[in-house]
């Protein structure tokens, strides 16, 4: 990861693919993090997203309730599993405010994937390293507090 000042990251991890046509289950890479904005191949810029093996989306607290506290919800994780990541990382924000709910932590060890939480820019550093070495891994990510 190479930090060009202190809230802009530009977001690396690992090698390329060497087939240049990538697995359409391949999981889209985090390009830039920055406090409050996202860049993921393939989909507009954001502040929040759902990334996951062929595909991602924003990411809207509002739909399975979630808040910085209790935090990630079960309904937040189920899409990831649903669409086949068996490595997830979850982004606990840039000042690590974003807790992991009890039951989503139970879910999560229930369906025996690997999982990570950490700090949003190492979460992403460690998102796209697993994504280039073609591991199918999920990720919610927050961009800020």
């Amino acid at each position: 990861m190479t930090t060009t000042d202190p809230d802009t990251t530009e977001v690396s991890g690992g090698t390329e693919p060497s087939d240049a046509a990538a697995s359409a289950s391949a999981s889209a890479r985090i390009s830039r993090l920055e406090w409050g904005v996202m860049e993921v191949e393939g989909l507009a810029p954001g502040k929040d997203f759902v990334l996951y093996p062929g595909g991602g989306h924003p990411w809207n607290w509002a739909v399975h309730g979630t808040r910085h506290s209790p935090g990630i919800q079960p309904g937040d994780v189920c899409e990831l599993l649903e669409r086949g990541a068996l490595v997830v990382v979850l982004s606990l924000g840039m000042q690590e405010r974003l807790g992991v709910a009890p039951p989503t932590a139970e879910l999560l060890r229930q369906a025996g994937v690997e999982v990570h939480a950490k700090e949003t820019r190492a979460a992403a550093a460690l998102y796209n390293s697993l994504a280039a070495a073609g591991r199918p891994v999920g990720g919610l990510f927050h961009s800020t507090c």
